[in-house]
Formats: structure tokens, C-alpha cells, sequence
């Protein structure tokens, strides 16, 4: 009697051989590739958009048309407040790990590193107004005046003192939060017919 053999492909699923196939291509969908980063490539894309938004700030209000002009106060805020949540949303890390140490670190670390950014704009080009474009003189030019305009080094070292603290305490919030939201701790279900629905 000749024995036939059952096809592969059926042995394939009778023996649930198929099953890390699906699973590779859940683990390739194309919502999660915006997360996959290292941290340094997080950090420096927290600063690029930081360094995008002290430049469009040195930008004169005059220079933009009156029809734009707000959109322009609002892409600055959004520059100035999204690098934490930028840098803190694109780093990958493993399903269980939601506030590591390196996480931790992240928000202080990333201010020092953006006060470093607004202390070489300040000296070269100098500071922001409120509505937009230089305050002044630069800085640099700033510490040799010997009219109103003289700037000493001490006050330039606590300005930017003061600055960093200010952003270390909002950036380490802003990755906290970050973080909480993208590991499920603010989720909660709430039944709806009958089954039950994550928000």
C-alpha cells in the first residue's frame, strides 16, 4: 500500500507552524516604526526642535505677514514645549520597562543640552523678544559695552542657570507623562454594550 504524505502546508497549520509568521508581521506594523529610535537619535531630534523654535523666535514680527503672524506664535510654542515629548515618545524600549532610569534622566539631561543650545544662539545672535526678533545686541557683544546695554557674565551664567531649572522641572514632568501614557498606565475601561472599551 502506498502511504501518501500530507501536504506541508497543512502540516504547517495543523501544527500552528504558521503562527510566527502573523506574529512577525504584527511585530513589523507600520504604527510602531515612529518609536523605534535609540535615545542619542531622540535627544537630538529634542534638539533640533528646540534650536528650530530659538531661531523662529529671532525671526522680526515684521518679517511675516499679519495673516500668518499667528500661526507663527503658535508653531514657536509648540517648538518650545514638544522636545521633551518628542525625545521621550520616540525612544524604543521593551513592553515591561516604563519608567527606567535612562528615562529618568532624560528630561534634565535634555534641558542642559538645550540651555547649551540657547546660550550659544543668545551669544551669537542674541535674545528673543516676546513677539519675535532680537531683543538686543548679542550677548557676546553685549559683555564689553560700557553704556545701559552691559551685560556681565554673571548675570548671562544665572539667566541661563535660571532657564534650566525651568526646563528640567517641565521636561522631566513632560517624559513622565509621556511615558505613563505610552505604557498604559492612564488607560482605563469602561463597559459599553456588551463588550468593554479602552480609552
Amino acid at each position: 500500500m502506498i502511504r501518501q504524505t500530507p501536504p506541508r502546508d497543512a502540516e504547517q497549520s495543523s501544527t500552528g507552524a504558521a503562527a510566527p509568521v502573523a506574529h512577525a508581521r504584527r511585530a513589523s506594523d507600520p504604527g510602531r516604526v515612529f518609536r523605534r529610535t535609540t535615545m542619542a537619535r531622540a535627544v537630538g531630534e529634542g534638539l533640533l526642535i528646540f534650536l528650530a523654535g530659538r531661531l523662529l523666535a529671532m525671526v522680526p514680527a515684521t518679517f511675516w505677514p499679519a495673516v500668518i503672524f499667528p500661526a507663527v506664535l503658535v508653531a514657536r510654542m509648540v517648538l518650545g514645549f514638544s522636545p521633551p515629548v518628542w525625545a521621550a515618545a520616540r525612544v524604543v524600549s521593551t513592553r515591561r520597562e516604563k519608567m527606567s532610569r535612562r528615562f529618568w534622566w532624560l528630561g534634565p539631561l535634555l534641558a542642559a543640552l538645550c540651555v547649551v543650545v540657547d546660550a550659544l544662539v543668545a551669544l551669537t545672535l542674541g535674545e528673543a523678544s516676546l513677539l519675535g526678533g532680537p531683543a538686543g545686541a548679542a550677548d557676546l557683544a553685549r559683555f564689553g559695552a560700557r553704556d545701559g546695554a552691559h551685560l556681565s557674565v554673571g548675570a548671562f551664567a544665572l539667566g541661563e542657570i535660571g532657564l534650566f531649572v525651568e526646563l528640567a522641572i517641565y521636561f522631566t514632568i513632560a517624559v513622565v507623562c509621556t511615558r505613563l501614557v505610552n505604557g498604559g498606565f492612564m488607560r482605563f475601561t469602561m463597559p459599553a454594550g456588551n463588550g468593554r472599551v479602552t480609552l
